[in-house]
């Protein structure tokens, strides 16, 4: 019996995108005894690579038929064609073992260079690149492959690199985990909105400037929330409970919130929010978006006044983390399968209990403890940290009528 040894030949195609490349190489591929052991193609704006690795008996797939007549298809169709052995190579990589999302208006050469360097110099390798985003924001995503024990370096130099190079960069696992996100909370004062609704309804009390003071403290993490929140509440005492209503009318979402949450229903998360702020305010809202759940504070009114207190329970950032891991449980979510977004050092909690923590336009307190960090005022951009891109996005809008882009000014 005579056995006949095979060897493994890689078949890269190059050029312009056009109709019938693919169909002309597999004709040629066809009339041969070779198998098809691997297919990648990618397409950048109208420019094509394809690469095929087949794998035959070493007469066939290394001999010079098979070279020829491929390079005579592929040329007859306008494209460059190289052929090379691959023999020892293995079939399919490993898979990478985690993203890095780079977000930036724009993302400079420069920018992306520095990112490619400090990822090599800790051994770091970049198996593939997408673009994920071009509105609002460019958005890149490397699969990369790191070393054991390297990880927190990555972290910690790229972090360095975000803020020098003014983008920001999300390093994440990449495994099933990360595709298998399936509940989201957002904090709303300053995340999910515009602006502190406390600060609105003090404005009507006229006490603004005190409120905005206490405010800004307790976000920063020097006063105790609970304690902060009884204090700026109390400055409210006597508002009509109208203003109330009024204040909830002129509440402005933050741009990209809708487009967000509206994807995110699409994919089967159960979105809520979890705030510090006031349930009377937030579920008009909450009804609006649709949303599956909230956690807030209960302003107390008597007599069509506030009476300048809270009532029950108060959500504070203790309390933010055990909301989440409270819906969670109630929606039979695993904590590593939820996300969390905030911008307050009250969202400490919450961000580190759940599976992935982003911080939005967050105070230093936070950042320093979230899994990613976003500084772009579009609320869309979590999105494409979590893998969803904006083609993805608009493509399911269009078939709702739905795609807008605003234009933002440079």
């Amino acid at each position: 019996m005579v056995t006949t040894s095979k060897v493994s030949v890689l078949i890269t195609v190059t050029g312009r995108d056009k109709p019938g490349v693919t169909s002309a190489l597999f004709e040629v591929l066809s009339a041969h005894d070779v198998e098809l052991l691997n297919v990648e193609q990618v397409v950048v704006r109208g420019r094509l690579t394809l690469a095929v690795l087949v794998a035959g008996p070493a007469d066939v797939a290394g001999g010079t038929t098979l070279r020829d007549e491929v390079q005579s298809a592929i040329w007859d169709v306008g494209l460059d064609v190289t052929i090379e052995g691959s023999d020892g190579l293995p079939v399919l990589r490993q898979p990478s073992t985690h993203t890095i999302v780079v977000l930036g208006r724009p993302i400079t050469a420069g920018a992306f260079g520095v990112v490619a360097r400090e990822a090599a110099a800790l051994g770091v390798n970049i198996d593939t690149i997408r673009g994920v985003s071009d509105y609002p924001v460019t958005g890149l995503e490397m699969r990369v492959s790191v070393p054991a024990g390297t990880y927190r370096s990555l972290q910690t130099v790229l972090a360095t690199v975000s803020a020098e190079q003014a983008v920001d960069i999300a390093v994440e696992d990449y495994s099933l985990s990360r595709r298998a996100k399936r509940l989201i909370v957002f904090d709303v004062d300053s995340t999910l909105i515009q602006g502190e609704v406390i600060e609105m309804l003090a404005a009507r009390a006229g006490v603004e400037g005190k409120v905005a003071q206490i405010t800004e403290a307790a976000m920063r993490g020097e006063l105790d929330f609970e304690e902060s929140l009884r204090e700026r509440v109390a400055t409210l005492a006597g508002l009509p409970a109208r203003v109330v209503d009024e204040v909830a009318e002129q509440i402005e979402l933050t741009p990209g919130a809708r487009t967000t949450l509206r994807t995110l229903r699409r994919l089967g998360y159960h979105c809520g929010v979890v705030s510090g702020g006031f349930r009377q305010v937030i579920e008009p809202l909450a009804e609006d978006l649709m949303l599956d759940f909230v956690a807030a504070n209960h302003l107390e009114i008597v007599d069509g006044m506030l009476t300048g207190r809270v009532t029950g329970t108060v959500v504070d950032r203790p309390g933010k983390a055990k909301a989440l891991r409270d819906f969670a449980a109630a929606f039979g979510v695993p904590m590593e399968q939820t996300v969390a977004v905030g911008d307050g050092a009250n969202d400490i909690d919450m961000l580190t209990a759940a599976g992935l923590g982003v911080a939005f336009n967050a105070k230093p307190a936070l950042r320093e403890v979230a899994d990613a960090s976003l500084s772009h005022p579009y609320l869309d951009t979590v999105l494409f940290i979590l893998g969803i891109t904006r083609g993805e996005i608009e493509a399911a809008d269009a078939l709702d009528g739905m795609v807008r882009r605003v234009d933002i000014p440079d």
